[in-house]
């Protein structure tokens, strides 16, 4: 069958879907059909079985659903590959499946069959090369049952199919498996010692995955030098003890070795040096000490990926020049490396092999001295992260040539200095230089950048204002400028900022009111807003490996033919403080997608809380308001924050009642209106308010009732104060009607008073009129002399005045 009849073929299934199985009986000496991604019926399956040519069929990511029909395909006894991998099946695999005699290749991955593997009565399949089942439902054989194979697998794919497998070890059918080239056990939840005889037993194995399991004990390598091993995978387990010293020279084609999140202890082995064509290394949390051997460096000069972080390595990163000229991400970060960054680095951009590095991690670590300015020659640089150093200096406007930078993190260090205004980056999505020594106003540079995300400048000696143009930041979903020496009033741009999940103005100067365009913003988890999910994506490895693979029937001379993937991922996670409940939280990850609040205490602002902030979307979970200079009732709409976990309104001057409304508020967790000068009775305990204790309403000497000491000692009249045309109440601290009332009853009340003494004993009438004739005789004296003085100087003044004329 010609490559031309296999397209026309296809051709006319795919135009007439409807009615493709009558016209299968015409297509007599058919032998590949694909059809990928075709909308085709399961139906299809019953009336295959007339094409008995067949010895590849491909019906991949086709939405079949069900369960496998027991006829049709299974009569295709010249079938040799067979693909239903990304469908919906379900189900077992029918029992009819041992008519395939002649099957090498079996791919049922990604779908929702179930059963065990036992019982698919695939130990009669004696050609069978290729089987994969991962992400299915399909559990091992039972401890009673062990499949003892007829064939000898290449290739065994079983990942990601643990829903149906408690404390399973791996199948035990492998122990009769001898010429396997890929294994992939992972994300399985095997238990048991590490299978360290899988190693042994295949002579021939090119990629070993036994990733996210709960395998323990030690890794160890065979005996003998095995040249085809060109992956392994073992991150995510139990295992520890040090790595073996001779890894290196027993698997000298390594190409991909992944051991992180382990208990791995010890230091990297200087046969590491040997491993030279190694392109990607991850030892990421473990327990490894010491420093990076200089024979590992100067070894793998093919190295692209780096990644040693979360372990307790020390010293120099590269004490002398290193030979990693093709490094492309050195993650280093969560470690105890010291001393100044080495210059060594800095020759990297004069070569042209490594003008792609892009990721550069060294934070938490005990870096010291001044940032490089030969880092601004890296022009591929997408992210710099160096927090928690002890970095001082200013920062190097050397920095501002990386024009691909998109997430710049220099936090917690001494840097000092203003920030470079020339950081023009339009795809510069994360800036953080929070906890540094910073000063001068917040730099212009990001005025025109629509992407950026996340804005940190909190704990540093800025001044100014909040500059107009912040509301061109349409991407913008954090601000922090916590902690500074910024000034003003509040700019209505930030009310443009529609996307902004946390704002934090906290501990500044900023006066006058609260802008009551702030409650426009909507802080919703809207799925259409820019994820904050830093990530930084590796993309794909690929293996090239022998013509065994997927889909051996086809151009066996074609380069890309049997391309295994491994995903290799490397996550940048935008990590936040922000006080919520009772203390200041770190957000890192995906929770920030759902974490909302605003944060304007420690400033002087004044006026009313505008009511409009009690109709922001309900998923806001923190508003602090406190230690302000705001006046006013509390307003109503609060009761509308649903989802609220904290509420701080204290050391105001706000007045009124509390509303008894906000007991609707069932999430809050911490609640805080003291020091102000709140009236009436506080709130009634149910709810979230009967977990509020004393502390939350103190300085407030009109409030009474629980759980404060003051008891209300009777029921007052209902209010009868106006409301206002945007529903608040009309509270003030005091009723003037009331005051002038009571003032004047009090005056008639102390005459009256004296008057009946006076009447009544008459020395105190006598001691009186004498007080009071003393009284007039005094103020006699007082006004005669002193105007008898004041017209003899007058007049005196007045003769010399008129002696002076000519």
């Amino acid at each position: 069958m010609t490559f031309m009849t296999h397209l026309l073929s296809y051709s006319i299934l795919v135009a007439d879907t409807c009615n493709a199985p009558e016209k299968l009986g015409k297509l007599n000496n058919l032998e590949q059909l694909y059809l990928e991604g075709s909308s085709i019926d399961k139906s299809f399956l019953h009336k295959i079985g007339v094409v008995t040519s067949l010895n590849v069929l491909t019906m991949s990511s086709c939405e079949l659903k069900g369960t496998l029909p027991t006829q049709g395909w299974c009569d295709l006894k010249n079938l040799q590959e067979i693909d239903l991998s990304q469908n919906k099946l379900k189900g077992i695999l029918p029992s009819c499946t041992v008519n395939l005699t002649s099957l090498k290749i079996l791919d049922l991955s990604y779908n929702h069959l179930d059963g065990n593997i036992v019982q698919s009565q695939l130990s009669s399949l004696t050609t069978l090369e290729y089987l994969s089942f991962s992400n299915n439902n399909l559990a091992l054989e039972p401890d009673s049952l062990t499949l003892i194979p007829t064939f000898q697998l290449k290739v065994f794919s079983f990942s990601n199919c643990s829903y149906n497998m408690h404390n399973s070890t791996p199948p035990r059918f492998l122990h009769y498996q001898y010429d396997l080239r890929i294994i992939d056990l992972s994300h399985n939840k095997l238990v048991g010692q590490f299978p360290n005889w899988l190693l042994e037993n295949n002579t021939r194995l090119e990629i070993f995955i036994l990733k996210n399991n709960s395998f323990k004990g030690p890794f160890l390598v065979p005996y003998d030098i095995r040249p085809s091993v060109l992956s392994i995978d073992i991150s995510d387990n139990y295992l520890h003890g040090p790595i073996p010293t001779n890894l290196g020279l027993i698997f000298p084609n390594l190409n991909y070795l992944n051991m992180s999140i382990n208990k791995f202890q010890g230091s990297i082995p200087s046969s590491f040096g040997n491993l030279i064509f190694l392109q990607r290394l991850d030892l990421l949390g473990n327990n490894f000490s010491g420093s990076i051997p200089m024979h590992f460096i100067m070894g793998c000069y093919q190295l692209e990926l780096l990644i040693l972080s979360h372990n307790s390595f020390s010293g120099q990163i590269f004490p002398t020049n290193s030979n990693l000229t093709n490094l492309c991400s050195l993650h280093l970060d969560n470690n105890h490396f010291s001393g100044p960054i080495p210059h060594c680095l800095g020759i990297f951009p004069t070569n042209s092999n490594l003008t792609n590095l892009c990721s550069l991690h060294l934070d938490n670590n005990h870096f010291s001295g001044m940032l490089p300015t030969w880092m601004g020659n890296m022009s591929s640089l997408e992210d710099i992260i160096m927090a928690n150093n002890h970095l001082e200096g200013p920062i190097p406007i050397e920095l501002c040539k990386l024009i691909n930078l998109q997430f710049f993190d220099l936090s917690d260090n001494n840097l000092f200095g203003s920030v470079p205004s020339c950081f023009n980056s339009l795809n510069i999505r994360f800036f953080q230089l929070n906890k540094n020594c910073l000063s001068g106003p917040i730099p212009s540079a990001f005025q025109n950048n629509s992407n950026l995300l996340s804005l940190n400048l909190r704990d540093n000696h800025l001044t100014g204002n909040i500059p107009n143009w912040i509301g061109n930041l349409s991407s913008l979903r954090i601000l922090l400028l916590k902690e500074n020496q910024l000034g003003g009033q509040i700019p209505i741009q930030l009310c443009l900022l529609q996307n902004l999940n946390i704002l934090d103005l906290s501990y500044n100067k900023f006066v006058g009111p609260i802008p009551h365009c702030l409650g426009n913003i909507t802080f919703d988890p809207s799925t259409q807003k820019p994820s904050l999910g830093g990530s930084y994506s590796w993309g794909t490895y690929d293996m090239s490996l022998s013509l065994y693979l997927k889909t051996k029937l086809i151009n066996t001379e074609d380069p890309n033919y049997g391309i295994y993937m491994l995903n290799v991922g490397l996550y940048v996670d935008e990590e936040v403080e922000f006080a919520t409940k009772s203390r200041t939280y770190s957000y890192k990850g995906d929770i920030l997608e759902y974490m909302f609040g605003i944060d304007l205490s420690c400033n002087n602002l004044a006026g009313k809380i505008p009511p409009e902030l009690g109709r922001i979307n309900s998923y806001i979970r923190a508003l602090n308001l406190s230690h302000n200079n705001l006046s006013g009732p509390i307003p109503i709409s609060f009761s509308n924050l649903k989802q609220i976990e904290r509420l701080d309104l204290s050391y105001n001057n706000l007045n009124g009642k509390i509303p008894p409304q906000l007991t609707e508020l069932t999430s809050l967790a911490v609640f805080s209106v003291a020091h102000n000068n709140l009236s009436g009775t506080t709130p009634e305990r149910k709810n979230q308010f009967g977990t509020f204790d004393e502390s939350s309403y103190d300085g407030n000497p009109l409030l009474c009732g629980p759980p404060l000491q003051n008891s209300c000692t009777k029921m007052r009249p209902p209010s009868t104060m106006p409301v206002d045309n945007k529903g608040e109440e009309g509270n003030s601290f005091m009723d003037m009607g009331v005051f002038y009332i009571s003032f004047v009853v009090a005056y008639i009340t102390v005459l009256l008073g004296i008057v009946a003494v006076l009447y009544i004993n008459s020395y105190w009438r006598r001691a009186w009129f004498n007080l009071i004739g003393v009284c007039i005789d005094t103020c006699y004296c007082f006004v005669v002399i002193h105007y008898r003085k004041w017209f003899s100087f007058s007049l005196s003044l007045l003769l010399f005045c008129c002696g002076s004329l000519p």
